[in-house]
């Protein structure tokens, strides 16, 4: 029963799997410096705010997808785990180091991933009434 559990929460949520895995390669595996990157003012705080935000999209779209329902859990999910990345960055690397401000990115993007999915939800829910 555990695994046929398992695989199901599997196939309802690929992407979030994928989207989180990839977040968390990205938040603790060694990255030289991004050349691109050099000449954007707060590229770093950005970057979290896009990657938090696209985690929380895709994880309420396929909640929404899966269950039609919209709650505040992928949002409150993304949070917490930008938080547990920064612990880990702080305490687990020698090469990266956990941020305040960091967190503060990763917590912005993530409720504007959360508004993105209630404005798309809205949107949807209007075009299916002829509004």
């Amino acid at each position: 029963m555990y695994g046929q559990m398992n695989m199901s929460f599997i196939k309802s949520f690929p992407l979030s799997i994928l989207v989180t895995l990839t977040v968390a390669a990205l938040s603790l595996l060694p990255i030289g410096r991004v050349e691109v990157a050099a000449n954007v003012p707060l590229a770093d705080k950005w970057t979290h705010m896009v990657m938090y935000a696209v985690l929380t999209a895709v994880i309420c779209w396929e909640r929404h997808r899966r269950q039609n329902a919209v709650s505040a859990l992928p949002l409150i999910f993304a949070i917490v785990y930008g938080g547990v990345m920064e612990l880990l960055q702080a305490y687990c690397t020698t090469y990266r180091s956990g941020e305040w401000l960091d967190f503060a990115a990763d917590a912005i993007g993530a409720v504007l991933g959360f508004l993105l999915c209630l404005i798309h939800r809205h949107s949807c829910a209007c075009h299916r009434r002829g509004n």
